[in-house]
């Protein structure tokens, strides 16, 4: 889909980009076709797209031999969405409370994150997306820092942690502002994620949130109430010292400390 076709598309439909919504609607098929590449889809696949938007992505999408999903917020684009693919399955919903849609039967999702719910996306499918085999985002390029980060950085806190333990991480491409319609300020970056076989649960992404759930307080604060010999113990098999802080642990300490407890 190119920029003279979402600009027909707009127009034809009365569509309006939403800011509330953070709607910037995809328009440069090299981008379109390298985010599909790097899903990895395989015939038969079950696939969620997150905010099709006015379907730049769901339209190649649709012509491919798998089982595809669509969740939009935007009432105006369901409807264009529903008359334009109406063989597919488009819900009408807020990602963020949908519940009892198949989510541990997919095996790719992907989606144009705005940055204002980024985080609150990417836990709900590391959650809920329990095999999926490939992720792929969209995000803005400073949400980088929130997700590559280091231990012991300001940025460092559960997204950083969970993005490492789930999968491996790769920068498919830099995507320029002049790719989108309307022409945000920002430059995004499509990342992709090969899913992990032993990846995270609920229980330990929990653990990980409560780990940070007072940054300026030490560990064993945050985690009061835990057996407090396993966790000395814990300190002294890996060395770190009482008084430590989430932050100073690498991912794989998190999963460790969980499992001592």
């Amino acid at each position: 889909m190119n920029r003279e076709q979402v600009l027909q598309i707009m127009r034809e439909n009365n569509i309006l980009p939403e800011a509330g919504f953070g709607q910037n609607f995809l328009c440069d098929e090299e981008i379109i076709s390298g985010i599909i590449t790097a899903a990895d889809i395989r015939p038969g696949d079950k696939v969620l797209e997150i905010g099709p938007g006015i379907g730049a992505l769901t339209g190649p999408l649709s012509h491919m031999d798998i089982d595809l999903t669509c969740v939009e917020i935007d009432k105006r684009l369901v409807s264009y969405l529903r008359k334009a693919y109406p063989q597919l399955n488009i819900i009408d919903s807020d990602f963020l409370k949908l519940k009892d849609y198949g989510s541990d039967k997919f095996d790719v999702v992907i989606s144009n994150l705005p940055y204002y719910i980024m985080t609150d996306i990417m836990m709900k499918v590391f959650e809920e997306a329990v095999h999926a085999r490939k992720i792929v985002y969209m995000v803005e390029e400073a949400a980088l820092d929130r997700i590559l980060c280091e231990s012991g950085t300001k940025s460092y806190g559960p997204l950083a942690v969970v993005s490492e333990l789930y999968g491996g991480i790769r920068i498919v491409s830099k995507v320029p502002g002049t790719c989108f319609v309307p022409q945000p300020r920002t430059t995004s970056t499509v990342i992709s994620f090969s899913c992990y076989d032993n990846r995270p649960d609920k229980n330990l992404m929990a653990f990980i949130k409560k780990c940070f759930a007072q940054r300026r307080k030490t560990l064993a604060n945050n985690l009061k109430g835990c057996d407090k010999e396993k966790f000395r113990s814990w300190l002294d098999e890996t060395g770190y010292e009482e008084g430590i802080r989430a932050e100073i642990l690498e991912p794989c300490d998190f999963r460790d400390l969980y499992n001592a407890l």
